[in-house]
């Protein structure tokens, strides 16, 4: 495994912080930051972390939706704490309420529901999923610790259609935290995608060529997920409008099982 990923694993396991007014129902964790040579948050860890942080609030139920708001940047430099109070827990589904702060600096919020799975009907309505690209469409992507198959690629500033696919497979992962992997990787090419039809950006641009930042993004979970086999992470952007970009996606497993969908709405400014 590479040091990446090794240190991926331990920003995502998250440590019980100190809280004067801790009780029933109400959790505060700390979690360590990736280090990222522009000194940001990357927004995927933060995603990441509400995940475990919603977990670790609600024991012996699974995620199955997440809304975050990003309300300031967050930096490297401090550790992030995770204050999650739970709304509501019955038998069946729970409702968490997590803050990320820095000190007393709130940067992101989010809303888990959590839910025991049940049994019932199975049945989906997508497209199926296409064969697994061969290693020739192998290809490096910043932040992303693990092994990625695309035809297509988002370093290219050539115009094209909003949509991209990208299939990724990661080492094996601990127990509980393959949602938390899932999560990571939603919020890394939908900024990328959004800006594929124009002529002359890509997503390396941001910071240069043009501003760019999540405002919100939401996870829905449908069936429990193992990143350590082949996914497609299937997106499009359907709307660039007003300085904002809009996407969406699926994560599908190489049957074509529809395994979580998200969307994401994120500032994009400087576009000429």
């Amino acid at each position: 495994m590479s040091a990446e990923w090794d240190r991926l694993l331990t920003v995502l396991n998250l440590t019980t912080g100190s809280s004067a007014h801790a009780d029933a129902g109400n959790v505060t964790l700390v979690g360590e930051n990736l280090e990222l040579a522009y000194h940001r948050l990357f927004g995927g860890q933060i995603l990441a972390q509400f995940v475990a942080a919603a977990l670790r609030a609600c024991p012996g139920k699974s995620v199955k939706s997440l809304h975050s708001v990003f309300v300031k940047e967050g930096l490297i430099d401090s550790p992030v704490t995770y204050r999650a109070s739970v709304r509501h827990e019955g038998r069946s589904f729970a409702t968490a309420q997590i803050d990320a702060v820095q000190g007393e600096r709130l940067i992101a919020t989010a809303t888990a529901s959590l839910h025991v799975p049940e049994d019932g009907p199975d049945i989906q309505t997508v497209d199926p999923a296409p064969d697994l690209l061969d290693e020739s469409f192998s290809r490096t992507i910043d932040l992303l610790p693990w092994e990625a198959r695309s035809a297509d690629d988002l370093d290219d500033s050539a115009a094209g259609p909003p949509t991209y696919e990208l299939w990724m497979r990661t080492p094996p992962v601990p127990d509980g935290q393959a949602e938390c992997v899932a999560a990571y990787a939603t919020d890394l090419t939908l900024i990328g995608t959004a800006l594929r039809p124009v002529e002359g950006y890509d997503q390396r641009g941001n910071g240069t060529a043009f501003l760019s930042a999540v405002t919100t993004h939401t996870l829905w979970f449908h069936r429990p997920i193992r990143t350590d086999q082949w996914l497609l992470l299937r997106q499009h952007s359907p709307v660039l409008t007003a300085g904002r970009g809009f996407g969406r996606g699926d994560l599908l497993d190489a049957d074509g099982r529809l395994l979580a969908s998200f969307a994401q709405e994120a500032m994009v400014r400087g576009l000429r």
